[in-house]
């Protein structure tokens, strides 16, 4: 085997072997799923001001509405930043995993920021066939090791931030909230850059490259290759995303829906796996702090009160009890 490949059959043996469909070779689960594009908006016109702005700010509140999800370009992230951040990422994912895993001081991340896998899957269909670094923004500009990529995370950040901040104040705009909510709670030392990859796998009819899941912040940013193999829910059914290599692609998280009372909806979306290809992308995780309260925005909530700490204490202790996350309808009223 590869020496910077995970050894998710060695690790989840008992996984394999307990499931039948594994011995068959076949379930059929991915199939029939229709590629689409995703709403494309031009965030150029947003400094255009005038009509096309407005017009621009409207269409980024219905995608948000009737898809949850949407793509940007022109969004001020530079072309070179975004190829350079692949290449460094692919070089970190090409080290030995026993390195990955024990943080060998060659790599120098943040202590617990390799994940691989899933460790509370109690079935195949809870395992992600991926590997991942997650890293808390205040903690690149410490990662002295690896100079070019702690170098290339930090300038890719910084940008990413300013865009989420400037999409969330543009949603919160459009529901007639103005407010520096945003700029108040979501702080770089809040938020999060998650680097992925996903392996080629053997089974990947069986295997999710990452599980059916919504998102738990207030947006997320990502910036992903030409492989393919991200799909979400529209209208009732699962949809393959067609990637767009200009684009960056956004998704409202749990925080926006509880926040907007339901206007803005945080979709459930999943990763399949791929038999030949590895697929590499870089998400931007838009975060307040722990302590910050999460209340809708207008009266008649349909959601009580809730601390992002709450929210994420729930979210862990479902996925360790139960191998998945539940999310906002544990906070119905």
């Amino acid at each position: 085997m590869d020496e910077s490949e995970p050894p998710f059959e060695e690790f989840y043996k008992n996984l394999f072997n307990n499931h039948e469909v594994w011995k068959d070779g076949h379930n059929g689960a991915f199939e029939d799923v229709e590629e689409w594009e995703l709403p494309i908006i031009d965030l150029s016109r947003l400094r255009q001001g005038g009509w096309d702005g407005a017009d621009c700010k409207r269409e980024i509140a219905q995608a948000s509405q009737k898809w949850g999800f949407f793509q940007v370009i022109n969004h001020g992230v530079s072309s070179d930043i975004l190829q350079k951040m692949q290449c460094e990422q692919m070089k970190v994912f090409r080290k030995k995993f026993h390195d990955k895993a024990k943080n060998h001081r060659e790599l120098n991340f943040p202590a617990d920021s390799y994940r691989w896998g899933t460790p509370s899957a109690t079935c195949l269909r809870q395992l992600a066939w991926s590997e991942a670094f997650h890293v808390p923004l205040t903690d690149i500009s410490n990662m002295g090791g690896l100079t070019s990529i702690s170098t290339t995370m930090e300038q890719f950040a910084t940008m990413v931030s300013d865009l989420a901040e400037n999409l969330a104040e543009i949603l919160a705009e459009q529901l007639g909230h103005k407010s520096d909510f945003f700029k108040q709670n979501c702080l770089p030392s809040t938020c999060y850059l998650r680097m992925n990859r996903y392996p080629p796998c053997p089974i990947p009819s069986q295997v999710f490259g990452l599980m059916p899941h919504t998102d738990s912040d207030f947006l997320t940013i990502l910036h992903q290759d030409q492989i393919g193999g991200l799909q979400l829910v529209k209208d009732g059914k699962w949809i393959a995303v067609k990637p767009n290599k200009n684009a960056l692609i956004i998704n409202i998280g749990d925080l926006f829906q509880a926040w907007s009372n339901n206007v803005y909806k945080s979709v459930e979306h999943r990763v399949v796996a791929h038999k030949q290809a590895e697929r590499f992308s870089t998400a931007y995780f838009f975060c307040p702090s722990y302590d910050t309260v999460i209340q809708s925005c207008v009266e008649n909530s349909i959601y009580r009160r809730f601390s992002f700490r709450e929210f994420r204490e729930q979210v862990q202790d479902d996925v360790k009890r139960l191998g998945y996350k539940i999310g906002l309808p544990r906070f119905i009223l």
